[in-house]
């Protein structure tokens, strides 16, 4: 039955798949959104926004009543951050007060967007699965830890409180709409542009953002409450991926790097983003990820969720079309 779905993070890369995905179900999206926020990946969609921040617990409140359900996807996404105090407010205080939030509205059902982030990967190099939780000591950075205390205090909150909240665990989401661009969108649009000469040796699991978001709707019906469910494609090789977009663009495959000599570069790339504000390419967190392949398997999502990925070629095509649409591919 159709629903008024409260959603945060609405205008993002994910949030906006979301949205488009509750919309095409029949849903109604209430889009809490921040003032001055652009909104242009939605320009058409029938959705209404509301304004809210999620370190305002007021405005939350307010965008909830009359809600039926809601899903959580907004968070501050970055690997590198000079002060990690702003992120842990958005994606670990921001959750607690939209999941109390939805408590107190007495909403019938939660999805919580989480992340692959939270799971450790296997040095076997096999796919993680849901049962590869990770403590947030066991994590590396900022955004990972971040995500993972959030993910803990939203299992609290359903085990003690009685939160009818469900998990969904997002792997490495490409394709349309990735505005900002996320630090994979990133890799690919450098990649695109001929600016991706080097890399080192790492895999990561490429999914369709549409994909995803699909599923996160799913999970409002489907998903089991205190369930986790990994949202995922295929499993890439980083040398694959630049390798596929470089055959795509018809420009030179980048050659692979030793790890060692690069954490002095690293270093340097904090330091200069510090002082420019921009986001570096190269960190020394995103070097030591780098060490592990970030492999996953979604079986238990497909089982439940009717989860389905297409090709990551697919994802990568439309993505790279995007930016070109967007002008972004100079």
């Amino acid at each position: 039955m159709p629903e008024t779905v409260m959603l945060t993070g609405a205008t993002g890369f994910l949030g906006s798949a979301i949205a488009l995905a509750l919309r095409a179900e029949g849903h109604a999206v209430r889009a809490l959104v921040r003032e001055g926020t652009p909104r242009d990946v939605l320009q058409g969609a029938a959705v209404e926004y509301v304004p809210g921040d999620l370190t305002d617990a007021a405005s939350i409140a307010a965008a909830l009543r009359g809600a039926d359900t809601v899903i959580h996807c907004a968070a501050d996404y970055r690997i590198f951050v000079p002060d990690p105090r702003r992120m842990w407010a958005v994606n670990v205080a921001g959750t607690e007060a939209v999941m109390r939030a939805a408590l107190a509205a007495g909403c019938r059902r939660v999805v919580h967007v989480s992340s692959v982030a939270t799971l450790k990967p296997r040095a076997d190099h096999l796919p993680a699965t849901e049962a590869d939780a990770a403590l947030p000591e066991q994590t590396i950075g900022p955004y990972k830890r971040s995500k993972t205390e959030a993910e803990r205090l939203v299992l609290k909150l359903v085990a003690e409180a009685g939160l009818p909240a469900v998990i969904v665990n997002p792997s490495t989401p490409i394709g349309p709409r990735d505005r900002r661009p996320t630090p994979t969108g990133r890799v690919i649009l450098e990649a695109a542009r001929g600016r991706m000469p080097a890399y080192v040796d790492t895999g990561l699991n490429l999914v369709h953002v549409d994909d995803v978001a699909r599923s996160c709707v799913a999970a409002l019906q489907r998903g089991k409450i205190g369930g986790r469910y990994i949202l995922g494609g295929q499993d890439v090789s980083l040398a694959e991926l630049l390798g596929h977009i470089a055959a795509l663009q018809g420009r030179r495959r980048p050659v692979r790097l030793p790890r060692a000599p690069l954490w002095p570069l690293a270093l340097a790339s904090e330091g200069l983003a510090r002082l420019t504000g921009r986001e570096p390419m190269l960190t020394r967190d995103g070097l030591r990820m780098a060490k592990t392949p970030m492999y996953f398997s979604s079986a238990k999502a497909e089982r439940a969720l009717g989860h389905r990925a297409r090709p990551w070629q697919a994802a990568v095509a439309e993505a790279i079309a995007w930016f070109r649409g967007a002008g972004m591919l100079a």
